[in-house]
């Protein structure tokens, strides 16, 4: 049987990525360009300079993944994309590219949910069958969701304010850190106490699976202001001890719910781009362990924003004849939830 061949584009933030992924789990290309050089001297993602790095750099992306899997575009049996949500100038330039794309080689256009990116990644690395519970954490999102299926999803809670990324971005910019602040956090609070500052925990006590952390960011800050010659490395060990333990918490309150329509299902994912903090990870799997639940998630390279996670979706979806007309809009937003009525 000829392995069937989509590929994938994401271009949703500051991330310019092409693959080539088969129904074999096989990634035979990923490229993928990072604007970090060109945001990075004004803290965050600057979205007019991150359309205009996706125009420039797509096509060439697209070459280079064919080239490296030694195919040529008429040998593609599907085009998938990043449809939404995201920086919409970004999205409309991936999702341009793959219209023009399939149109030229007469084949199916897949519009991909970017959520839905990060929630089927797991299945893409791993044998993992639905249904599972997944803690999708990442600079725009966060969010714990029951993953029952292809386009099925129940949202057991999410964020009431910040997403934890950008916490995490906020609380590097406080302190002078580089960006992104995920991976500068991390690597300086091995350094620190994680215990030498009694930053809130919000919501931490409610019999919820939603999540705050303006308060957080907010407290991290008034200590910063408040402390002469802080030591960074503390701020950092304990800010992300408190943010790991808000999300074992309510892992626990999430299992607790997920048990009951779901007895025999144990398998709990964490994905998006803070899945790949690693001290995140191994105080998840403490508590995941005590529930019996097993803890998957992506490589750490699979974790951001890649076209590798996009392409697998197109797969998923082309297996079960999904695809969409070439007259799709894409979206800034677009809740996982909403794909439920396909």
């Amino acid at each position: 049987m000829k392995a069937m061949l989509v590929l994938g584009i994401e271009s949703s933030c500051d991330e310019t990525s092409v693959a080539i992924v088969n129904h074999n789990k096989e990634i035979l290309s990923l490229f993928t360009l990072s604007q970090l050089e060109e945001h990075q001297p004004f803290g965050g993602v600057v979205p007019e300079i991150a359309a205009r790095s996706h125009i420039e750099q797509i096509i060439n992306l697209v070459h280079k993944a064919l080239i490296n899997a030694a195919i040529s575009l008429k040998n593609i049996d599907a085009f998938a994309v990043t449809a939404g949500p995201g920086l919409i100038g970004g999205v409309l330039v991936g999702v341009m590219t793959a219209k023009a794309l399939a149109s030229v080689a007469k084949k199916p256009f897949i519009a991909v949910n970017h959520l839905e990116g990060h929630a089927l990644t797991v299945r893409l690395t791993s044998d993992i069958e639905f249904p599972y519970l997944m803690l999708l954490v990442s600079g725009g999102h966060c969010q714990i969701l029951e993953v029952l299926g292809v386009g099925k999803y129940k949202r057991l809670g999410a964020t009431l304010d910040d997403a934890v990324g950008e916490a995490f971005d906020k609380v590097a910019k406080m302190l002078g850190l580089g960006y992104p602040g995920g991976v500068e956090i991390e690597k300086l609070a091995k350094l620190g106490n994680p215990n030498a500052f009694n930053f809130p925990k919000p919501l931490l006590n409610q019999n919820n699976c939603d999540f705050s952390f303006a308060g957080l960011k907010t407290a991290v800050k008034r200590t910063i202001d408040q402390t002469d010659d802080i030591n960074k490395a503390d701020v950092c060990a304990s800010f992300q001890h408190v943010v790991a333990e808000i999300f074992c918490k309510k892992a626990e309150n999430a299992i607790k719910i997920f048990r009951e329509s779901h007895p025999y299902s144990n398998n709990f994912v964490i994905a998006g781009g803070v899945a790949a903090n690693l001290y995140i990870r191994e105080k998840l799997q403490v508590v995941l362990e005590r529930y019996n639940f097993n803890l998957y998630a992506p490589p750490v390279h699979l974790c951001t924003d890649n076209a590798a996670m996009i392409a697998w979706v197109g797969v998923e979806r082309f297996k079960l004849g999904i695809v969409d007309s070439l007259n799709f809009e894409p979206r800034s937003r677009w809740l996982l939830e909403e794909l439920n009525s396909i």
